[in-house]
């Protein structure tokens, strides 16, 4: 893992729809060994949910705007 992205959990990060998650930490896929982020939705039940951290990381277009898919909080002022 990027040793860079450690330094990541515990904080939280808006999804380009708006609800707020917390990064909880990383993992691994078993069958792949691809990197994984393990992240918690800080609204309704607090559910846990896992995304390859190439997808939860990654740029994306959006009605011809560019974004960032999940954007840490502090760098969205």
């Amino acid at each position: 893992m990027d040793e860079g992205k450690t330094g990541l959990v515990g904080r939280e990060f808006r999804h380009f729809k708006g609800n707020l998650y917390r990064i909880e930490g990383f993992a691994k896929d078993s069958e792949t060994l691809e990197q994984m982020v393990v992240y918690r939705a800080l609204y309704g039940e607090g559910g846990l949910w896992v995304r390859p951290a190439k997808m939860f990381f990654e740029t994306i277009e959006r009605d011809g705007k560019t974004m960032k898919r999940f954007e840490l909080l502090e760098d969205a002022k």
